[in-house]
């Protein structure tokens, strides 16, 4: 699946290792997996990162950043939220552009009681003030960095890199093989930080492989949506010569698998497809989809699992039914192939519709 969810009532260290390294990631209590983000009804790709510690060295621009910042102590021990941390955090949250969790108890345990991760923290101050904290969870083998939070007024230490060096080298001082910061979102920028954390042994997890490759390899033109889109305009093209039927739509619902409620449901989780034929019911339409896992076009009968009450898809976004696969109906690695079989079986549901004789 593209999107999924996991409750584990506990989590061994070797099973986050596990986790970490298929692309997935701590949230609250839970964790999950994604490879695709929408940000103001834009869509984009989520690619998992992370460093390999063996090779790691601070460069040119950390040791920069450890003088800068020689005069401020630190710590590093397990997690502890007091007031302190959460007033900390309020401050840091007022002049951010995005919507933050409403404190550092939500983010990290959502309401649950049940802690099943090994977190530690990391603490600078000026003297007797907190000015930075951040959070991450340690494996067997590998360690997730989960938030960074400073004072607004000491932003030109830029103190959240920072906390990110000192628990890239802790881990590494415990022999930890990995570190995970999370993922970076090709054409959108907030988080092209993480790209100057290592760059020289820096990976990304490449969903297409299924591996992890190192940075280098990485292209705009190779990133999972950026493939569906080009592979469905494609198969676009032929679809007009062969006169079907079409509309391209982003499924505004593609993350419905998040969803406490709807966990384990398994629903239809592509960003993008093509709207074929005409529905009835809550029997949909064919829809045309792009695996980039696979590498082929697929042909899917999909079910409305739930209307909504208002329908306010709009001309290139669908949200007027939450949708479960039910049958994978065609499939071919060619566009003109798949167009020739989606002819035949257009043909076929015509001749079904027929009144007899």
């Amino acid at each position: 699946m593209f999107v999924d969810v996991k409750y584990p009532q506990y989590l061994y260290a070797n099973e986050l290792d596990e986790f970490l390294a298929e692309g997935w990631f701590r949230m609250g209590q839970s964790i999950f997996t994604t490879n695709f983000l929408r940000f103001h009804d834009k869509y984009y790709s989520a690619l998992w990162l992370r460093i390999p510690l063996s090779d790691f060295v601070a460069d040119k621009s950390q040791e920069r950043l450890r003088k800068l910042n020689a005069r401020f102590n630190f710590e590093i021990k397990t997690l502890e939220i007091n007031e302190e941390k959460e007033a900390l955090f309020s401050k840091y949250k007022e002049p951010l552009e995005f919507e933050a969790a409403s404190s550092l108890e939500y983010l990290l345990f959502h309401d649950g009681e049940n802690d099943i991760y090994n977190t530690y923290e990391v603490n600078v101050y000026d003297g007797p003030k907190l000015i930075a904290s951040g959070f991450f969870d340690l494996g067997e083998k590998s360690a997730a960095g989960i938030t960074c939070f400073y004072d607004p007024e000491y932003k030109k230490h830029s103190l959240g890199k920072y906390l990110m060096l000192l628990k890239m080298e802790y881990c590494k001082a415990y022999d930890m093989e990995y570190f995970y910061p999370g993922y970076f979102v090709p054409g959108y920028p907030l988080f092209d930080y993480k790209l100057t954390l290592a760059k020289k042994t820096l990976e990304y997890y490449d969903v297409v492989s299924q591996t992890w490759l190192h940075i280098h390899n990485f292209s705009m033109t190779q990133h999972p949506l950026y493939l569906m889109e080009q592979r469905l305009k494609e198969l676009c093209v032929v679809l007009d010569k062969e006169e079907i039927p079409y509309k391209f739509y982003y499924y505004d619902l593609f993350d419905a698998n998040m969803m406490h409620e709807l966990n384990g449901h398994e629903l239809f989780d592509f960003p993008v497809f093509l709207f074929c034929f005409q529905s009835t019911g809550d029997l949909i339409s064919p829809l045309v989809v792009y695996d980039v896992r696979t590498q082929n076009y697929q042909l899917l009968d999909c079910r409305s699992v739930f209307k909504a009450h208002i329908d306010d898809s709009t001309a290139n976004q669908y949200r007027a039914h939450l949708l479960k696969v039910y049958n994978e109906l065609l499939v071919s690695e060619s566009a003109e192939v798949l167009a020739g079989m989606m002819v035949a079986f257009l043909e076929e549901l015509l001749s079904q519709r027929k009144p007899p004789l």
